[in-house]
């Protein structure tokens, strides 16, 4: 690891299963009809009871392919999500073409590069007593945020129908390797990022999921949309900031419609 370039800390919520399921051949008909019963299947899955919610979206990236999103409080409650879809005769005929695990994260990337310069300055090092006490009480403040509450235990989109997910990870290549720059540059390149993101609110709901240590991609990105051309500039507009220029690998993108439960 260079000389500053720590990893910045992070809030985590809910945990998510992401899947694309592959129906058999068959008439569109039966397909949709499909649709129609694994929504009404999923959507008891996440009660009143049971924190979270769970989604189904009929894809248009993939013939008869469906995109199922559960978010739960606990991994072993995604865990038996998984048990209770096995069970169900509502899956039969399906086959997971892809699946990604990962936990709702919130980046703190600006409080962990300014209080690794406090450390600095007062001659100390990140992860001693006086940064770990500063750090829980920044900790603390971020999660007492709505905006923070709301990016970790995510509501279920109201008039948003529209939904695309992909995954993605940062490079690290000579050259353009994310995890060889220094927190302080890491973080001002997030907060353009961010500021990119910030101009679609109240157009595109947006959830950050953090894959490392749970699946190959590093983080996964859903959003909700009222109209699906909004995916289409976020994208783009993202691609156009650095961080994603430089540093961004995507996987592919599903995108569909969310079936009526």
């Amino acid at each position: 690891m260079t000389e500053n370039a720590h990893p910045p800390e992070t809030l985590e919520g809910w945990y998510a299963l992401h899947q694309v399921l592959r129906a058999a051949p068959g008439d569109a008909g039966s397909y949709r009809d499909a649709a129609r019963a694994l929504a009404a299947e999923v959507a008891p899955l996440g009660g009143e009871t049971e924190p979270g919610w769970s989604a189904v979206a009929e894809l248009l990236t993939g013939p008869r392919d469906l995109l199922v999103i559960h978010f739960r409080a606990s991994f072993d409650d995604i865990g038996k999500v998984r048990a209770k879809m096995r069970e169900s005769n509502a899956f039969e005929g399906f086959e997971e073409i892809f699946s990604m695990v990962s936990v709702t994260e919130a980046g703190l990337y600006q409080v962990s590069a300014d209080l690794a310069l406090a450390a600095a300055a007062r001659g100390g090092v990140v992860g001693d007593e006086v940064h770990r006490a500063e750090l829980e009480n920044k900790r603390a403040a971020e999660l007492a945020s709505e905006h923070v509450q709301r990016r970790l235990f995510p509501r279920m989109p109201e008039e948003m129908p529209f939904v695309c997910f992909y995954p993605m990870s940062k490079r690290r290549q000579a050259g353009q390797n994310w995890y060889m720059l220094t927190l302080a540059q890491r973080s001002q390149l997030m907060r353009t990022h961010g500021g990119t993101g910030r101009r679609y609110a109240g157009r595109i709901q947006q959830v950050i999921t953090g894959g490392i240590g749970f699946s190959e991609w590093e983080w996964g990105v859903t959003l909700f949309a009222k109209d699906p051309l909004d995916f289409k500039k976020l994208v783009t507009d993202m691609r156009f900031d650095e961080v994603s220029a430089k540093y961004a690998e995507f996987g592919p993108f599903f995108v569909g419609r969310l079936a009526p439960g």
